[in-house]
């Protein structure tokens, strides 16, 4: 029952209700608390002037409650009052449970009478402290309320059960609780007093025994009062009006004032109000159940929150060391490739530093002899071993030639950690539970007549579907390594375009693309099946670079199969085909190269199979001293020092032959052309490192270098205008150089096998223009087509 202890307190007083009045509103107030909140009216708005005014409303039209508040402020819960002489305007104060309650407008006058039969002032008006509305009381004052009996009832039975146990009036020492009450001997016993002293036999066995909680009411309390009628206050209530709502006496029916009103008997009808609460109440008590259960279910979820809370936590942090983990073995991985390379670094200065040292004793040595042998004054013998001696010193000369007294390995690490994406991820790193709320893209749809190859690259084109309403914030384009390997990113960006440069001639690559946002990446699109050029007729020979991208007409190969295939629109062109691919949600976390060492593939060919190849000079890689011109067929260099620049296709297989123009030529500079590996050195002359390999040559002759050695020197040499030919045999695995259609020299370089790109070093006195897709020289296809 301590629930029900707010149900059982004065809005005003904050106490339990002392007998309580029902306003019209259905709300109860104490009759004192009722009395301490009137406020006095102007004369023009009491009863008495509306009744002289004609107004047929009645003061006590419960069934019109709205029309009673006539002073009442809509939902404000302040009453204002303002412009009335004896009322002034005057804020609302609140209760103790907080309910907003009026003042009096003046202290109430003392009195001897009790505040039922106290005056009150005239033209008074009474607004609800709960609702707040507003009544102006007629002459009956206070009275013409009725008196809520019930609710007093409840109140004593509720008082009575919080109030403290009873003793027995029979314990002799120490009295015990008392258990029973003899309602016909008016005593409180204990069990061993009733046992011994009311014996449930004889003539005690036909009193009554009530709990002591039962019997102290029944002691205490005057019989309960019966509710009397409030227009006649000698007449008890004796039926009850269906329409007023109320109950009525005997003499307010022969007055008329319910004429026509459905009257019934009080008793059928407090039988049938008994039973409509208890219907309504079992409705309630479903709810209060359910509100139960929910509470139940809340205070579990509480419990469940928290275990959830630590396993997740836990989670968290295996999951944020284990990246730590990772991270550390691979920063031990990159130190050990850096302890690797200061290693290499330091045996390459030495070695050189002793070949240096031997050589430079050798070199003293001979000059000391010859300086000696020049002091002879013996004309015969001295000229018996001069020619000797002067060929010693010219052979010993040019082995000291061009490279021999520079450095073959720089100071500098050129070891590059680009930690941006890992940086990147981190800071993209979040719960995707927490973004739930916006859906991942839709997959992308390939284009099909944007799509085409040329030579060794692919053009790809890709869009959202015409319906998506989910936006992307990227697209990751994969490839695999065009042998039926592990698919890898290639193109990560916001473009729906991207050409693939530098794939293998005549090799089938599959192709897929997907969308992201900030919720997560979209599935696969189909994948789309491609085929690199084959080695190609003269006709097609003669195209100028670049070559525009065909349309290719789609159709259905077989109505059978899921397959679409795109056919060439003339023979040994590429193509396109689709695939079904199944939508696997993997990630990569950094971009790789298709052509990475490790990842090329070789097929046996014939002994003389040329690849033409169309291709341009790639700004992506080259050194920023690097300056192209000429759709980047044209280059040359801002600086003094040697620059390198690579070709934008890379050749692993085939027969491929380029030539280069000399545009200019100042100042007898060494450009040195070859061909080298993706991570070659683009600060120093080509062949300085173990990744290119290139013919250097000046004014007058030229020197083969790899790794920072010189072999093969050939006179003939370069000026403005000259042309250099680079014939690159993958087939025999040999690298050959041409100046002006005549070959320099012997074979440069065998057994030379991978991935290689078009590769120049430059300075700013020289400027060279690139000539691709050319046949090899006639005396090199002569010399294959005999071997």
């Amino acid at each position: 029952m301590e629930e029900m202890e707010e149900e059982l307190k004065c809005p005003v007083c904050g106490s339990f209700y002392r007998e309580p009045i029902i306003l019209p509103c259905s709300h109860n107030i104490c009759q004192a608390c009722a009395r301490n909140i009137l406020v006095q009216t102007p004369e023009s708005e009491s009863p008495q002037s509306r009744r002289a005014s004609g107004s047929g409303v009645s003061d006590y039209d419960y069934l019109d409650l709205d029309k009673m508040s006539l002073y009442s402020e809509a939902d404000s819960g302040y009453g204002s009052y303002g412009g009335f002489a004896s009322a002034p305007t005057t804020p609302c104060q609140k209760s103790p449970n907080g309910v907003r309650v009026f003042p009096p407008a003046m202290p109430p006058p003392a009195t001897h009478l009790s505040p039922a039969l106290a005056p009150v002032p005239r033209n008074s008006c009474i607004t609800c402290p709960q609702c707040h509305r507003s009544l102006i009381l007629d002459d009956r004052g206070l009275r013409g309320f009725p008196k809520n009996r019930v609710l007093e009832g409840v109140i004593d039975r509720y008082q009575q059960s919080k109030a403290a146990a009873l003793k027995c009036q029979l314990c002799e020492k120490a009295p015990k609780e008392a258990t029973v009450m003899c309602e016909q001997c008016d005593v409180f016993y204990c069990d061993p007093c009733r046992l011994r002293c009311h014996p449930p036999r004889g003539p005690l066995a036909k009193h009554r025994l009530v709990p002591p909680a039962q019997g102290r009411v029944s002691r205490r309390l005057s019989p309960r009062k019966v509710s009397t009628c409030t227009d006649h206050e000698l007449e008890n209530h004796s039926m009850y009006c269906v329409q007023c709502k109320m109950p009525v006496c005997y003499q307010c029916l022969e007055e008329g004032k319910h004429s026509s009103h459905e009257v019934k008997a009080l008793g059928a009808m407090w039988k049938l109000h008994k039973s409509q609460l208890s219907q309504a109440l079992n409705g309630l008590s479903d709810r209060a159940k359910e509100a139960k259960e929910f509470l139940v279910q809340l205070r579990n979820m509480v419990q469940q929150i928290q275990e959830n809370s630590v396993e997740f936590e836990a989670c968290l942090v295996a999951q944020c060391d284990a990246l730590i983990d990772a991270l550390n073995r691979r920063k031990a991985q990159l130190l050990a490739r850096v302890n690797k390379e200061h290693e290499h670094k330091l045996k390459v200065v030495r070695d050189q530093i002793s070949h240096c040292t031997v050589k430079l004793r050798q070199t003293t040595g001979l000059m000391e002899y010859c300086l000696e042998v020049i002091k002879e004054n013996d004309p015969s013998g001295f000229l018996q071993i001069s020619d000797a001696l002067i060929r010693r010193v010219h052979l010993t000369e040019d082995q000291w030639g061009k490279g021999t007294l520079t450095p073959r390995m720089t100071t500098d690490f050129d070891l590059s950690l680009d930690n941006s994406p890992l940086l990147q991820s981190i800071h993209q790193l979040d719960f995707v539970q927490m973004k739930t709320s916006s859906p991942v893209p839709a997959t992308p749809i390939l284009q099909l007549e944007e799509c085409c190859t040329h030579n060794n690259s692919a053009t790809l084109s890709w869009k959202q579907p015409p319906l998506s309403t989910v936006p992307a914030d990227g697209y990751i384009l994969e490839l695999d390594d065009g042998n039926g390997g592990q698919f890898r990113e290639v193109y990560v960006g916001k473009e729906t375009m991207c050409t693939v440069d530098g794939l293998h001639f005549n090799s089938t690559y599959n192709a897929r693309i997907k969308a992201f946002n900030k919720t997560g990446v979209s599935q696969y699109s189909k994948t789309l099946v491609l085929q690199t050029s084959e080695d190609t007729d003269s006709e097609e020979q003669t195209v100028p670079f670049p070559v525009p991208s065909e349309r290719l007409p789609l159709r259905r190969m077989s109505p059978f199969s899921s397959t679409l295939n795109l056919q060439p629109s003339f023979p040994r062109r590429s193509y396109f085909d689709f695939r079904p691919s199944p939508h696997q949600l993997s990630l990569h976390s950094s971009l790789q190269s298709l052509n990475a060492p490790g990842c090329n593939f070789e097929t046996q060919s014939a002994p003389y199979s040329q690849l033409v190849a169309w291709f341009a000079f790639d700004p992506g890689s080259a050194h920023s001293d690097i300056i192209f011109s000429n759709d980047n067929l044209t280059v040359t260099c801002s600086s003094y020092d040697d620059r390198v620049v690579l070709g934008k296709t890379g050749f692993s297989k085939g027969v491929h032959y380029w030539e280069l123009t000399v545009d200019r030529y100042d100042n007898h500079p060494d450009p040195a052309f070859g061909v080298a590996r993706i991570d070659v050195m683009k600060d120093v002359m080509l062949g300085k490192d173990d990744k290119a390999w290139a013919m250097y040559v000046d004014n007058n002759r030229s020197w083969f270098m790899h790794n920072n050695s010189h072999t093969n020197r050939t006179e003939g040499g370069i000026t403005k205008g000259a042309t250099i030919g680079i014939l690159l045999d993958l087939n025999r695995k040999t690298l050959t150089f041409f100046i002006n259609d005549e070959q320099q020299g012997p074979i440069a370089f065998e057994n030379v096998e991978g991935l290689f790109f078009p590769a120049v070093s430059l300075n700013r006195n020289v400027q060279v223009t690139l000539h691709t897709g050319l046949p090899v020289p006639d005396c090199y296809s002569s010399r294959a087509s005999i071997a």
